[in-house]
């Protein structure tokens, strides 16, 4: 069995929470979904749960943040193309979602930044592997840390 991961999200507004998603290409999940969240599919093995916030205060005891002010997790989603970028990102705007800053290219990798109307951010890229491979060996980009 694959490996999956079901990110959990607190949001003001289930339905338009939804909306959001469908928009941008997300499946609702009619089984696991009901008035106080849905299960949206994106692939087989990335799923993300829209809770309503007093349903996602069932999960913790802490203070959701305020994710229009506060940063919480930065969700990055790779793509087979800078069009395929670009298309996400616009649905994602046309959807009232929020462009974070301009597409940055490093040549090797071409990327987005926008935030759900929730305040949850998100960084759309697609990264060219073998250019990518060459770039960093030849030193021009510095590696990141583990």
């Amino acid at each position: 069995m694959a490996k999956k991961i079901f990110v959990n999200l607190p949001v003001a507004d289930v339905p338009a929470a939804t909306a959001f998603y469908e928009a941008i290409g997300f499946e609702k999940h009619a089984l696991f979904s009901n008035a106080q969240g849905s299960a949206m599919i994106w692939s087989e093995t990335i799923h993300v749960m829209l809770l309503g916030l007093d349903f996602y205060r069932t999960f913790t005891g802490k203070e959701i943040i305020d994710a229009k002010r506060q940063s919480g997790a930065l969700f990055a989603l790779a793509f087979d193309s800078r069009a395929e970028v670009d298309a996400f990102t616009k649905a994602a705007l046309a959807a009232g979602g929020r462009e974070l800053h301009e597409p940055e290219d490093m040549g090797f990798m071409y990327s987005r930044a926008f935030e759900d109307p929730d305040g949850h951010g998100y960084g759309p890229f697609y990264m060219d592997m073998a250019a990518a491979e060459q770039t960093m060996a030849g030193g021009a980009v510095e590696p990141v840390a583990a």
